[in-house]
């Protein structure tokens, strides 16, 4: 039986079985597939709806904010420097609440997190805040010997030199500071000994610690430059005390005088330690020391009244540039025979009594003398110098230094040509004695030197050098036209 078309089409649209059509959307699949969507879609809105709602914290501060951000920064780091090795990860949900998360479902979907900070779905899972932690390896025993500090007094020298922090302070007993020490000294490191023995100066006491560097000679030396230059006299002095080195206490107090400004104080402490125990040679030279010191006070005050009173004609002519107190013994010889040559033996300030007291050689005194006088141009004291007498009466020029060292000194306090003259002429070389004339242009000494050797090719010469028409050019001419002389060419 044939059916209408009517009948036909609604025979096939009213079937169970629906033929598949692209545009058909009341398929199981299809209706599925929209409530998952609407159903992201509603996470998605809500989450939206969500962002604009202001979320706080517990304590009350705006999730966010930049107190809350600080909080939560203080909070992380603390909890990092007190999680173990194995951290205990909690699993309590009720402790996880959404208002402390950094991220929500529509940051993953939209990556960016809620402060609209832009950061990946990856770079989220990098945080610090969720890092998985992962069991650390065992540390060496090593490592784990600095933390708890267990070196033996070897392994605590080795650490010293390494330049490693290390404390001394576990060393308590008496035996294992000395056992220290010994190492520092085998290493042969001073630093290493320094500090060992500042340790061992802090923790033991004096009796204690000098009796053991007795021993240690090397560990001594150490001890006593390193309280030398943190300058702890006291100590020191206890030091050599103990050890029976009464001559090296000695000489540490003495030096203590450089301290003392006041000249009147510094020579009653030398006064005082003329009763420490030196030996003979250094006790006569702090004896030398006080009286030369006591002869200065009594110098300066003499001689400034006189120069305050204006009726010492030395002192006007040559005013003093500073005071003599404190000054060396060559300097305070000098000054006396600059100012006080002429004054008799029995005064503090003559140059005669200071030489005999001080024990002065006869050549410092006679070059301290000569330059002193010749300063002053005090020409007839100088040859008095020079001028000695034998056991028949005749007088001659005699020097305990060289002539050519006297012609120096006098020329470097511009003597005349006449005065030089006579001592280049007492020169014994006749080489010296030609250059040194030469020099200081005594011409006479160069003729009747070229007489001597009997030398015309030398003369010769030396007329050319001569002013024309002097009477040097005369002289020489008379020597050349003498027959009585017999040259040699």
């Amino acid at each position: 039986m044939m059916k209408s078309k009517a009948d036909e089409e609604d025979y096939w649209n009213s079937s169970k079985c629906n033929a598949f059509t692209f545009d058909d959307e009341d398929d199981d699949f299809s209706r599925l597939k929209e409530q998952a969507v609407n159903s992201i879609r509603q996470l998605v809105e809500e989450d939206n709806d969500e962002d604009d709602v202001e979320k706080v914290s517990w304590s009350g501060e705006p999730v966010g904010s930049i107190s809350w951000s600080v909080r939560e920064t203080a909070a992380s780091n603390k909890r990092t420097d007190r999680e173990p090795a194995f951290p205990k990860i909690h699993t309590d949900m009720a402790t996880i609440t959404k208002s402390t998360s950094g991220y929500s479902l529509s940051s993953l979907f939209k990556g960016k997190t809620k402060g609209a900070n832009l950061q990946s779905f990856t770079e989220s899972f990098n945080d610090s805040s969720v890092r998985l932690y992962s069991p650390e390896l065992r540390k060496p025993k090593s490592e784990f010997k600095d933390y708890i500090s267990d070196w033996s007094p070897e392994e605590t020298v080795q650490r010293i030199q390494q330049g490693k922090v290390v404390s001394l302070e576990k060393f308590r007993s008496l035996q294992d500071k000395l056992l220290l020490l010994d190492f520092a000294v085998s290493a042969h490191d001073g630093n290493v000994i320094t500090a060992v023995l500042i340790y061992l100066k802090r923790t033991l006491c004096k009796d204690v610690l000098f009796r053991e560097l007795e021993s240690r000679q090397t560990a001594l030396r150490h001890f006593i430059h390193y309280l030398t230059e943190t300058r702890d006299q006291l100590l020191l002095l206890e030091l050599l005390g103990a050890l029976g080195r009464m001559e090296d206490m000695s000489l540490l107090q003495y030096k203590e005088h450089l301290s003392i400004t006041d000249e009147n104080k510094r020579r009653d402490f030398l006064k005082g330690c003329l009763r420490l125990p030196f030996s003979p040679e250094d006790l006569a030279h702090v004896q030398d020391h006080y009286t030369l010191l006591e002869r200065q006070i009594i110098i300066e005050a003499t001689d400034g009244q006189a120069e305050r009173g204006g009726k010492v004609e030395i002192f006007q002519k040559f005013p003093r540039k500073a005071s003599i107190l404190n000054m060396p013994l060559v300097t305070t010889l000098y000054y006396c025979c600059f100012y006080h040559y002429t004054e008799s033996e029995g005064t503090y300030s003559s140059p005669a009594n200071i030489r005999q007291t001080f024990r002065i050689s006869e050549k410092q005194y006679f070059v301290t003398a000569l330059a002193a006088r010749a300063k002053l141009k005090a020409w007839f004291d100088v040859d008095t110098l020079f001028t000695s007498r034998n056991w028949l009466g005749f007088t001659r020029k005699k020097s305990p230094l060289s002539f050519q060292r006297v012609v120096d000194i006098l020329q470097k306090n511009s003597a005349p040509t006449q005065v030089l003259q006579e001592y280049v002429g007492l020169v014994d070389d006749a080489d010296l004695r030609i250059s040194l004339a030469q020099k200081h242009k005594c011409h006479d000494i160069v003729i009747n030197t070229y007489r001597d050797l009997k030398d015309r090719q030398l003369l010769l010469g030396y007329r050319g050098k001569v002013e024309r028409g002097s009477a040097e050019e005369r002289k020489i001419n008379e020597l050349l036209n003498n027959s009585q002389i017999r040259w040699k060419n």
